[in-house]
């Protein structure tokens, strides 16, 4: 009976060994599959995420019919399919309008920039337009691709109406307010806060021209230059341009001052919690 008694005991802790290694196996298993996908989740959220950017047309049948678009005063020819084109609600409107030449399929468009338009159909096509949006692995974040080797010619545009150096993604944001594409403003907008080294004339020629060629219900572009010029206060303060520029006035230095004092404001809030007096 002692014999059968330790048989029966040794066969039950063998049993029970043997399930306690089965699931201390699969319990290792589920914590690496549970640690690995929290792993991924953690990366991905850590990722930044791309800008948002419209998706360019289903460009699987480019069948439509091709329109010719004449840009800027000296008329530079542009192409462009029917079907990406009329993604804008302005060209939309145009090409069931008069202003569309029905025989050649031709659009003149002589107040435009050719150089800003290309970059329009650019993004029309492709989602994007140089320089591009490139994520950097390394530092995780979203940069302007060829940054090193950029030149003013990438950044600046010489506009001819008026007559001076504006920086081209002000000239888009503008271009895609015209012709109603939101995801284009946004894209514009994201690229402004990107570029460096941008002299401080053209940084009030162009804040003047988005003063001029956006509505006042519009004010992201407006608070872009706003903030952009009190974080450059002391470059501004020294700049003689700047001074030329406050005594020709107008709405850009009165919205300026506001947001100055509002500035000022919160910087004292930051340093009197409690209040003044």
């Amino acid at each position: 009976m002692f014999i059968r008694r330790t048989h029966h005991n040794d066969s039950f802790s063998k049993h029970r060994a043997g399930k306690s290694s089965v699931s201390k196996s699969r319990t290792q298993r589920s914590f690496k599959e549970h640690a690995a996908a929290t792993s991924r989740r953690a990366e991905k959220q850590s990722k930044p995420s791309k800008p948002e950017a419209s998706n360019p047309q289903n460009h699987g049948n480019l069948t439509s019919p091709i329109i010719t678009l004449s840009i800027g005063p000296t008329g530079r020819l542009f192409a462009a399919h029917e079907n990406i084109i009329t993604a804008s609600p302005f060209f939309a409107a145009i090409t069931r309008g008069k202003y569309l030449e029905t025989q050649t399929k031709r659009i003149n468009l002589p107040e435009e920039v050719p150089e800003v338009f290309s970059s329009v159909l650019e993004f029309l096509y492709k989602g994007d337009y140089y320089p591009k949006l490139h994520h950097n692995k390394r530092r995780n974040a979203w940069e302007l691709e060829d940054t090193t080797s950029q030149t003013p010619a990438t950044t600046v545009v010489l506009a001819s109406s008026p007559h001076q150096e504006l920086l081209k993604d002000t000239l888009i944001y503008c271009a895609a307010d015209r012709y109603s594409l939101p995801d284009l403003k946004r894209l514009a907008l994201r690229k402004q806060g990107m570029q460096s080294g941008i002299s401080c004339q053209t940084i009030l020629s162009s804040a003047r021209y988005a003063y001029a060629n956006t509505p006042e219900s519009d004010s992201k572009l407006r608070a872009h230059y706003l903030a952009l010029i009190i974080r450059s206060r002391a470059t501004f303060k020294r700049s003689g341009t700047m001074q030329v520029e406050m005594e020709r006035g107008g709405l850009l230095f009165f919205d300026l001052f506001v947001a100055m004092c509002s500035h000022m404001v919160s910087v004292v809030l930051m340093c009197f919690p409690l209040g003044i007096g």
